[in-house]
C-alpha cells in the first residue's frame, strides 16, 4: 500500500509539474527536461508514468475534469451558470486548469485529443438544460445539445480572449457579461430574474463543493 501511495504522489508530482510548465511555455516549447527539473524527479520515474510529453498534455487535459462538482440547486440552470462560475474562479487560482485550458486551445498541439477539453462540458450542460427544460425553466425554441455548444464555444471565446489580453484578472467580468447577454435568449423571465450572477458566485460554489467532497471522503470506508 505504502509503495502504491507513493507512486500516486510521484504521478501528481509530475502533473502538476507538467501543468506549471505548459501553462507557461505552452505545448509546443515545453520540453521533458523543463518538466524534470521543476517536478525533481528522476526520468525514469517520469516515463514510467508518462512515455512521452504527448501522454502528460493529455493527461493535464483530463485532470482538469477529476475534482469535486457542483452542489445541487433546485434551478438546474443555475447549475449551468455555477458551474461557468466555478471554473472561472479555478481559472484564477490553479494551476492544473490553466494549463488544461491553454492546451485545450492551442492549435500546434499535433496528436492531443483536444475533444477531451471540450466533449465533457458539454455533457455537462446538455444534461443539465435537458433536466432543466423538464422543469420548464428554458424558453420553448431551446434544443439542450445545441444551447450546450453554443455555451461552450462563447466561453472559450471569452476566456481566450481574457487570458490573452491580462491573464485572466477580468474573466469574471467578461463572463457575467457574456451570461447576461445569453440568458434572456435560453430561460423563460420568471427563471432568469432569480439566477445569481454575483461577483463572488464562482469562489461559494468551489468552496461548497470541497466541503462537501471532503464530507465524503471522511465518511467512505476505508480499504
Amino acid at each position: 500500500m505504502a509503495e502504491q501511495e507513493r507512486a500516486i504522489r510521484t504521478r501528481m508530482t509530475i502533473l502538476l509539474a507538467a501543468a506549471k510548465v505548459f501553462e507557461e511555455r505552452g505545448y509546443l516549447a515545453a520540453t521533458i527536461s523543463e518538466i524534470l527539473s521543476e517536478a525533481k524527479v528522476t526520468k525514469g520515474a517520469l516515463y514510467f508514468h508518462f512515455p512521452s510529453k504527448e501522454d502528460l498534455a493529455q493527461a493535464v487535459l483530463t485532470a482538469q475534469h477529476q475534482e469535486f462538482g457542483i452542489p445541487d440547486h433546485p434551478s438546474k440552470l443555475q447549475e449551468v451558470v455555477d458551474i461557468l462560475l466555478r471554473y472561472t474562479y479555478l481559472l484564477q487560482i490553479d494551476p492544473m486548469v490553466r494549463a488544461g485550458a491553454r492546451l485545450s486551445m492551442s492549435q500546434v498541439a499535433d496528436g492531443l485529443d483536444r475533444g477531451e477539453a471540450f466533449n465533457p462540458w458539454v455533457e455537462r450542460f446538455q444534461e443539465r438544460l435537458e433536466k432543466a427544460q423538464a422543469q420548464g425553466e428554458l424558453l420553448p425554441h431551446i434544443v439542450p445539445a445545441e444551447t450546450a455548444n453554443v455555451i461552450v464555444g462563447a466561453y472559450s471565446g471569452v476566456q481566450t480572449m481574457s487570458q490573452v489580453i491580462n491573464s485572466h484578472q477580468d474573466l469574471p467580468a467578461r463572463v457575467t457579461t457574456m451570461l447576461r447577454h445569453l440568458l434572456p435568449s435560453i430561460a423563460v423571465p420568471s427563471v432568469l430574474a432569480s439566477v445569481d450572477l454575483s461577483e463572488d458566485r464562482g469562489r461559494k460554489v468551489y468552496e461548497a463543493g470541497k466541503k462537501a467532497y471532503e464530507e465524503t471522503q471522511a465518511h467512505a470506508p476505508a480499504h
